[in-house]
């Protein structure tokens, strides 16, 4: 359970650290003036900086310490030890979980900077937090707790260059990496779970429980005319009810952008480049990525991505639009929302057909709005820098943004997990999964996988050669030993478990290597229950 740290009393000393030493106590007015007048780095830059670790953390204090509404906690630890910040904003007493889900209101994270080098969600979040305090949106207190994250990639903020987003247009400053201070993508880890960033992720959602996660980006690649792309859970292992309900939110989302701003945002898409044809592809339906895995623990994942050869400031504008009009629908539908994760949490499972594996299938042809850029120099690296012109052209191509499942299997009444398998144990628990222990010997109605091939990838990705195995389900006369561990397929997270433990899904612990040691002895050590 995280435990709020006040952060009021450590106003003055944070403030110092940024440069921005004040008298500590603030009176009430003083309170209000220093909202009035508060900036962030890239505000107070012109736009030409992004915000570093001590900035975030010195302008969260400052709105901690001013409004009675935000309540400002750390909730994890980077790899080189810095505190991961929240915002909880919203009409609760302070920011403990258990505070924010006594409130009985709508609950939506939303992260940003989990790639360091794309900076714009991060400057949209701090200015958000600051809105609310001074007053906007106060509809939203009504029926939202809002959890915000503006710097998952802490370590990686620090690391800045010029140049480490390629043809990115700004900041001029320069911005950080992509991966964390191991080197690794955090957004490629919310399966495996070896970052100490992912891992606070997954035990902020096991604590405050949200049923809304948003995850700002900004794209890389194609030359498109849209000002941002989004997309929701794409895995068909995700409940059909989420799945549904997240397109049309972002219908009306991509709507209300039209209506009031004249911008058009679609779906996300890349045109691969080496295709014979013109394709809009989405990206894979993997688990790995944020809003895959949301959206198999039964909560509605959006994933954002502003257009990167966007200025600097515009792309911190439409974000920051994106989360306001995702906000707006979240509150005009907050019970519908809730109902819907709630009845995919009571769902009961085993005997019903599960995805495993699947492809991108194409949907015919779809109408995409295409642009062009032009070459900008950096003045203070002479890095080349590609920026969004207004060209518009309306393009015809092939449409794959949706997966077909291609691979299914019955879900099992439960697992049996082998003590000695502590790797698989500790990785279910970080994903907030129950076990509970097996008090005597399990004999009967018992199946195992009789692996048939298990081939690792040749090319190491994330530090890991990816498993791939085939193999079949089957009756087994094999004990399960008292000790062991059970899973039960009746739990809330019943799809996810399933995922992580049936060895031919596309992104399970098999995949990650986690049972390799038993693989290459005597066989795969899961059982299960078919009834």
């Amino acid at each position: 359970m995280h435990q709020h740290v006040p952060v009021r009393h450590r106003l003055a000393t944070i403030l110092c650290v940024a440069g921005l030493c004040a008298a500590s106590p603030l009176a009430s007015g003083a309170q209000d003036a220093r909202l009035a007048g508060l900036q962030t780095r890239a505000e107070r830059t012109n736009f030409v900086e992004t915000s570093r670790y001590d900035d975030v953390q010195a302008f969260l204090a400052t709105v901690d310490a001013a409004s009675s509404l935000v309540h400002v906690t750390p909730f994890g630890y980077t790899f080189e030890g810095r505190q991961m910040p929240l915002a909880v904003v919203g009409r609760v007493a302070d920011a403990r979980p258990a505070t924010a889900k006594a409130s009985g209101l709508l609950r939506v994270y939303v992260q940003a900077n989990i790639h360091a080098g794309e900076v714009e969600g991060k400057e949209a979040i701090l200015a958000l937090v600051r809105d609310l305090a001074r007053g906007q949106h106060p509809e939203w207190m009504n029926s939202m707790v809002l959890l915000l994250n503006p710097v998952h990639n802490a370590d990686g903020n620090e690391r800045i260059t010029l140049t480490s987003r390629g043809f990115q247009n700004g900041p001029l400053g320069g911005q950080g990496t992509r991966v964390n201070a191991q080197g690794l993508n955090i957004n490629r880890d919310h399966i495996k779970l070896e970052t100490p960033e992912a891992r606070a992720m997954v035990r902020l959602l096991n604590d405050y429980d949200p049923h809304v996660m948003v995850d700002l980006h900004a794209t890389n690649g194609s030359r498109h005319a849209y000002h941002l792309t989004y997309e929701t859970p794409n895995n068909p292992a995700v409940d059909p009810a989420i799945v549904q309900q997240a397109r049309t939110w972002m219908e009306a989302v991509t709507a209300a952008f039209k209506a009031k701003d004249g911008w058009a945002i679609r779906s996300y898409g890349n045109v691969p480049p080496r295709e014979p044809e013109r394709i809009w592809r989405t990206v894979e339906d993997l688990p790995r990525y944020s809003h895959n895995y949301w959206g198999l623990r039964n909560r509605f994942g959006i994933l954002s991505e502003a257009y990167s050869y966007l200025p600097f400031d515009e792309r911190i504008k439409v974000s920051y639009r994106f989360m306001e009009e995702v906000l707006n629908y979240a509150h005009d539908n907050a019970a519908t929302l809730r109902r819907i994760t709630e009845a995919a949490d009571a769902a009961r499972l085993p005997g019903i057909s599960q995805s495993l594996r699947s492809q991108i299938q194409r949907t015919g042809n779809v109408e995409i709005l295409m642009g062009d850029v032009v070459e900008v120099v950096n003045p203070y690296s002479g890095h080349v820098m590609h920026s969004r012109t207004d060209v518009v052209r309306a393009e015809m191509m092939a449409d794959e943004t949706t997966f077909r499942s291609t691979e299914r299997e019955r879900m099992p009444a439960m697992y049996f997990i082998p003590a000695d398998q502590k790797a698989a144990v500790q990785r279910l628990r970080a994903h907030g999964i129950v076990l509970e222990p097996v008090a005597a010997p399990v004999a009967s109605g018992l199946e195992s996988y009789a692996i048939a091939t298990s081939a690792a990838a040749e090319r190491p990705f994330e530090n890991h050669q990816e498993r791939t195995v085939t193999g079949a389900w089957g009756t087994t006369d094999t004990t399960v030993a008292a000790g062991a561990w059970r899973v039960s397929m009746t739990q809330p997270l019943a799809r996810l478990a399933m995922y992580l433990l049936e060895p031919r899904s596309n992104d399970s612990l098999v995949t990650w290597n986690l049972f390799d040691e038993a693989l290459a002895g005597d066989g795969y050590p899961v059982l299960r229950t078919r009834d």
